[in-house]
C-alpha cells in the first residue's frame, strides 16, 4: 500500500532576525522581539522524496575541459582594494562591502565606478544605483571627488525590478548599489530592510549577476556590535564580504577580507581619506610610527600583521602615583584583557610594582593590536615608563608573554623583521627559536621577561 502523504508541517520565522521555531511564540526566542514570528511550510520528508529529477541547465564536463578565461578577475583601478579582492572582481561575483555610516564606502565605491568606466568607456560602463541619496547629491560628492565620467552612470532607486530595468537599458560592466537595505521588491512582503525583503533582494542580484556575468558590488549597514545587519544568510549568498573600519578620528581606513571565494580571505588594504576623496596607502607603517630624534621612556615599537601585511606600530605607556584608592587603567587601540594580563604578569614576575600607580596605554595613529605578538612590546613600555628608562629608538620588540613569564615564540617573525630593517631599526628583542634572522638586524634573545627587563636595564633597583 503506498504512503500516505502528509501535509508538510507548520514553521515559524521570526520577520527580524530569520530565526525558525517548531512552535509559535509571542517573543522570538533569538533577538527577543515582540509579535514577529510568521508561520512558514516546511516540507516533510515524503515531500522531498517525491522530487524528480530535472533538465540540467548545462552537461557535466571533465573538469580539465572547463574554460577558466570568464572567471579571470579584472582589476578596479583601486590596488588596495584589488589586493584585498584577490586580483580584482571575477565576472559574476557579488560582493558585500560592509562597515559604519560615514566610514567611507559610498566614497570608495564611487572611485571604482569611476575608474571602471574610465578604463572601458561606453562598451562596459559603470552603473551606481543608489538608494539613500538622491542623484544629485552623489553629482555633487563625485564632482567633488572628481569621479565623474561620461560612462558611468547614476540612478536613484528602491525599488529591485527598477533596478533590473536600469541594467537591461544601460548594459553595465560593473553594478554598484548603495545599499542592499534600501531595496525591496513589491512581491515579496515585509518592509525594506526586513529579512524577508533583504534575503529576496539579495538572492535577486546574486541570479542576475550569475546570469550575465556581471559583477556587483553591495553596500551593507551593521550593527551597533559591528555585525552586518539582517540575516545571517546575507553572508552565504555573497561571493565576498569585505568590511570597512576606520576610526572616526583618524583619516586612516582598511578594508578587512572576512570571505573570498575567489582570493585568500585575510588580506588588508589600507586606505587615507582625504578633501579631495580617498587614495590607497601601499606603505601604512609610517602612519603608525612617531619617530623621534631621542629616546622617550614609555614608547616600544613592534610589527603587527594584518591579513598578510607586517605593519610596525608604537606602544605607548604611561605610569604616575595615583591618589585613588583604585588606580585607573585606561586602554585605547588595545585589548583591555591583554592588557590586565601583562600587567598582572609584569607585577609578579617581573617585580615592577604597579598597584599604587595608575597606567595608561594606547597605540599611535589609531592602530589597532589585538594579536599576542605584542604582549612584549606592552610589557616594555609599561616597565620602561615606571622606571622612566628609555628604550633605544631604533629597537623592535615582538614576542607573547605567558602566566609563568616566558616569551613565546610568535608567527611570521622572519617577514617582520625584514620590514622593520626596511624601516631603519637594527635591534630586535625576540623570543627563543625565532628562526631566521633578516641581514641588517642584530637580535637579542630574551626566554623571560625577568632576562628581557635585564637586557634593556628597566628592572626594578628596590
Amino acid at each position: 500500500m503506498a504512503k500516505s502523504t502528509r501535509p508538510a508541517k507548520p514553521g515559524y520565522r521570526c520577520a527580524e532576525c530569520g530565526h525558525e521555531s517548531a512552535k509559535w511564540f509571542g517573543r522570538c526566542q533569538e533577538c527577543q522581539a515582540w509579535g514577529t514570528l510568521e508561520e512558514i511550510g516546511v516540507p516533510t520528508r515524503a515531500t522531498m522524496a517525491k522530487i524528480a529529477a530535472g533538465v540540467p541547465s548545462s552537461p557535466a564536463r571533465p573538469i580539465a575541459e572547463v574554460d577558466v578565461e570568464t572567471a579571470r578577475a579584472r582589476r578596479t583601478g583601486v590596488s588596495e582594494l584589488d589586493r584585498v579582492l584577490g586580483g580584482g572582481l571575477v565576472p559574476g561575483a557579488v560582493v558585500l562591502l560592509a562597515g559604519e555610516p560615514g566610514v567611507g564606502k559610498s566614497t570608495l565605491l564611487l572611485e571604482v565606478a569611476f575608474r571602471w568606466a574610465a578604463r572601458d568607456g561606453a562598451a562596459a560602463p559603470s552603473l551606481y544605483v543608489t538608494g539613500e541619496e538622491s542623484a544629485g547629491q552623489v553629482r555633487l560628492r563625485a564632482e567633488r571627488t572628481g569621479n565623474v565620467h561620461e560612462s558611468m552612470f547614476l540612478a536613484a532607486e528602491s525599488d529591485i525590478g527598477a533596478v533590473f530595468g536600469h541594467v537591461d537599458a544601460v548594459r553595465p560592466g560593473l553594478l554598484v548599489v548603495d545599499s542592499v537595505q534600501t531595496l525591496g521588491s513589491t512581491e515579496v512582503d515585509g518592509t525594506p530592510g526586513g529579512v524577508t525583503q533583504v534575503r529576496a533582494v539579495t538572492a535577486a542580484l546574486v541570479a542576475l549577476a550569475k546570469e550575465r556575468a556581471l559583477p556587483v558590488v553591495l553596500v551593507g549597514h551593521v550593527t551597533k556590535d559591528g555585525a552586518i545587519a539582517g540575516p545571517r544568510v546575507l553572508e552565504h549568498l555573497v561571493d565576498v564580504v569585505l568590511h570597512f573600519e576606520g576610526d572616526k578620528h583618524s583619516s586612516l581606513r582598511m578594508v578587512r577580507g572576512v570571505k573570498n571565494r575567489f582570493g585568500p580571505a585575510d588580506e588588508v588594504g589600507c586606505f587615507e581619506l582625504v578633501d579631495d576623496g580617498i587614495r590607497g596607502v601601499p606603505d601604512p607603517s609610517g602612519l603608525f610610527l612617531n619617530r623621534r630624534e631621542t629616546a622617550v621612556p614609555g614608547t616600544a615599537v613592534t610589527v603587527a600583521v594584518e591579513g598578510k601585511r607586517p605593519l610596525l606600530g608604537e606602544v605607548q605607556a604611561l605610569v604616575s602615583k595615583s591618589a585613588l584608592p583604585s588606580p585607573r587603567r585606561a586602554v585605547s587601540g588595545l585589548d583591555s584583557a591583554r592588557v590586565a594580563m601583562a600587567l598582572a604578569v609584569l607585577e609578579r614576575r617581573g617585580g615592577i610594582r604597579l598597584g599604587e600607580s595608575d597606567v595608561f596605554t594606547a597605540t599611535v595613529g589609531g592602530m589597532r593590536i589585538h594579536e599576542p605578538a605584542a604582549d612584549l612590546a606592552l610589557v616594555m613600555a609599561v616597565a620602561s615608563a615606571a622606571r622612566d628608562v628609555p628604550l633605544p629608538p631604533d629597537l623592535v620588540v615582538l614576542g607573547e608573554v605567558g602566566l609563568a613569564g616566558e616569551v613565546r615564540r610568535v608567527a611570521g617573525v622572519k617577514s617582520r623583521l625584514a620590514e622593520a630593517a626596511r624601516l631603519g631599526f637594527t635591534r630586535a628583542l625576540v623570543p627563543p627559536d625565532a628562526g631566521t634572522i633578516p641581514s641588517g638586524i642584530q637580535a637579542v634573545v630574551t626566554p623571560t621577561l625577568a632576562e628581557a627587563l635585564e637586557a634593556l636595564h628597566v628592572t626594578d633597583p628596590r
